[in-house]
């Protein structure tokens, strides 16, 4: 059996799953990152008016 053959399969496994490990590492960062700035748009949207019926209804009669 090749022993520098399965060692150096080893070390590729391993870099492998170090590289993936960082990948969804980055990718949980960027959703969360994403969420924060949902949620801050939702945040900043206006206020709906006391009155219920303004702003509701478009008047379509020429």
């Amino acid at each position: 059996m090749d022993v520098s053959g399965a060692v150096s399969t080893a070390t590729s496994l391993a870099t492998a799953q170090n590289s993936d490990a960082l990948n969804v590492a980055m990718l949980k960062k960027a959703l969360d990152m994403q969420a924060v700035m949902a949620a801050s748009l939702i945040e900043a949207l206006p206020a709906l008016p006391s009155n219920p019926n303004i702003g509701r209804t478009i008047n379509t009669i020429a």
